[in-house]
């Protein structure tokens, strides 16, 4: 029997939640990082996903004349793999550079408000793997 298209998206959503919680695993940055991606989803419910990455992004960004600390590398690590992930599922291209695609649907692109919503619903679907995830492989800020 052949599996469902939504049964194999949701086989690459915890494919690539797996492999992106491994690639910080072993970084020192591992407990703050579980610690944002937990907080993440709900985030998008209440901000929205724009703002949300906003966030992120802001919070990724060390200080003037610092170098990045734990919580900029877990802050960045985070935005980076929703941005990859969702990128590459609603724009067909995998970058960093889902906050100003989001900024550009935003501003009136054919769309917008569909493109944003299906955004915003693919990055909640990721997050719940990850979310998973780190909790059984990472440690919290609080352990």
């Amino acid at each position: 029997m052949k599996p469902s298209l939504q049964q194999t998206l949701g086989q690459k959503r915890a494919r690539q939640a797996w492999e992106d919680i491994n690639s910080v695993k072993h970084q020192d940055f591992k407990d703050k990082y579980s610690t944002v991606v937990k907080k993440l989803p709900m985030l998008i419910i209440t901000n929205g996903l724009g703002q949300t990455l906003a966030f992120l992004r802001a919070k990724s960004t060390p200080k003037p004349g610092k170098p990045p600390s734990d919580e900029n590398k877990a802050h960045k690590a985070a935005y980076e793999h929703l941005s990859f992930w969702v990128t590459e599922q609603i724009y067909g291209t995998r970058d960093d550079k889902l906050l100003e695609r989001i900024i550009g649907t935003m501003q009136g692109i054919p769309g917008n408000s569909q493109t944003y919503r299906l955004a915003t619903a693919e990055a909640l679907a990721y997050l719940a793997w990850l979310k998973r995830f780190a909790e059984a492989e990472l440690p919290t800020e609080e352990d």
